[in-house]
């Protein structure tokens, strides 16, 4: 007898839930690559699945395993085929609580069930997963410190310890190649990183360097936690005294939570009354955001990073978030599926409500009269001009803070760095009239 465990955002072998719930029996490994994922993911997440799918291939053969079996295709019509190739009864999963994820699940596990066979959840990639943190009356909290409050009552699991997994000597059908791999990734490296956050101070660090993208001083862990390389449990095991990190951890949860309930949030307003927001579209503009070239160094610093890395600092990223939504009056999903695209960590809950966040139209918004001024965010949090001078080399040549105000500098320009596209004072006035009125209609 074999049990299928049906490998997702769960790319691990320690810390395991479904590998400690197959118990002796043996098993079967599997990752499916599933076309509708694949096409929305851009390069720099797909290199780094691969990276995660060879190490897990890897780590499974020294086990004594043959290897991932990796099919491609439908979830729904591959799983129930290898459990039937395996004659395997169950089929073990980590929870996926995404609106593609349950759709795909409930397929499977019918699929499944017309044979007699079961799928279940044995593990989540959550720390407390969506439906599990609620108010007294058993509602559901809409506010993030609330939420947080509760979530951190809630007792933190320990790292699951599993005895080692017998995995299957011989795979029952052939299984496609992996995809080509080209950059680190994987268990091993996730739980290096996690190592390098702890052992260099950045941990306990957290809450005075995690502004500034001039410095080391965030945990680099959002990829490994995405594609599930490492667990959250093991990360809070590792830097539970390092509380403002932890309560980032907690916005994961959060987020995961609200998308559950409201699956329309990936790509509608949370808060309907901004359906009437009067976005422009403005092509131009929204290529130049794209590009790096808004003639704003903290913007364009941001952009750039994201382009050539796969990943932004998160203060860059709600820089340029407010300014594609309320310098520019362009709406959040354009930029939400930019970021999809582009980075390597890209996920639906994390991104479109964040996205919200910064545009006002979502759970917990930040208010919409906020309207972070790009100039003075990066004499804030880039003081010395590093985080621009390393992103926008055409502004290398102006020493400190000089480098945030090319216009003032007599050389500002000398190199080709763009003139701004909007006037920031004129557009926050602009956004400002525009969300007004939208509050004022709703009312």
């Amino acid at each position: 007898m074999t049990v299928v465990v049906w490998f997702r955002r769960d790319l691990r072998l320690s810390d395991h839930g479904c590998l400690a719930a197959a118990g002796d029996t043996p098993i079967l490994p599997l990752f499916v690559l599933d076309d509708h994922l694949l096409t929305r993911a851009g390069e720099p997440r797909r290199a780094r699945l691969a990276a995660a799918l060879a190490a897990l291939d890897a780590d499974i053969r020294e086990q004594g395993g043959a290897g991932l079996l990796v099919r491609t295709g439908d979830p729904a019509q591959v799983v129930p085929d290898v459990a039937e190739a395996a004659h395997a009864e169950r089929v073990l999963v980590s929870g996926d609580y995404s609106p593609y994820g349950l759709r795909r699940d409930r397929a499977v596990a019918e699929a499944l069930a017309v044979a007699g066979r079961t799928m279940t959840s044995a593990d989540t990639p959550y720390l407390h997963p969506p439906g599990t943190v609620r108010k007294g009356d058993g509602g559901a909290f809409s506010v993030f410190t609330p939420y947080w409050r509760s979530w951190a009552t809630h007792p933190a699991a320990a790292p699951v310890a599993a005895p080692e997994a017998r995995f299957a000597p011989r795979l029952p059908v052939s299984g496609d190649p992996l995809p080509p791999c080209d950059v680190p990734g994987g268990e091993a490296y996730a739980a290096a990183q996690l190592q390098q956050f702890v052992d260099s101070g950045a941990a306990a660090r957290y809450d005075e360097d995690r502004n500034r993208p001039d410095r080391p001083g965030t945990s680099h862990l959002s990829a490994a936690l995405h594609f599930g390389e490492i667990h959250p449990r093991t990360v809070v095991a590792e830097t539970a005294s390092a509380e403002p990190f932890v309560r980032q951890l907690c916005w994961r949860d959060f987020y995961a939570d609200v998308l559950y309930r409201r699956p329309d949030a990936a790509w509608g307003n949370v808060d309907a009354r901004f359906d009437r927001l009067p976005w422009r579209d403005d092509r131009v503009q929204f290529e130049a955001w794209c590009s790096g070239l808004t003639g704003y160094p903290m913007v364009d610093a941001g952009m750039r990073q994201l382009q050539a890395t796969g990943w932004m600092h998160n203060r860059a990223r709600m820089v340029v978030a407010s300014f594609l939504t309320k310098d520019l009056l362009l709406p959040w999903q354009w930029g939400a599926e930019w970021f999809l695209r582009h980075l390597v960590d890209g996920d639906v809950a994390n991104n479109s409500l964040g996205w919200q966040w910064c545009a006002g139209t979502g759970m917990d918004p930040s208010p919409y009269y906020r309207i972070f001024n790009p100039v003075l965010q990066g004499e804030r949090f880039d003081p010395d001009g590093d985080y621009v001078r390393r992103w926008v080399p055409e502004l290398a040549h102006l020493p400190g803070r000089r480098a945030q105000t090319p216009w003032d500098q007599p050389d500002g320009y000398a190199h080709g760095y763009p003139r701004r596209i909007v006037d920031h004072a004129g557009a926050r006035d602009a956004a400002l009239a525009a969300y007004q009125q939208v509050k004022s209609d709703g009312t």
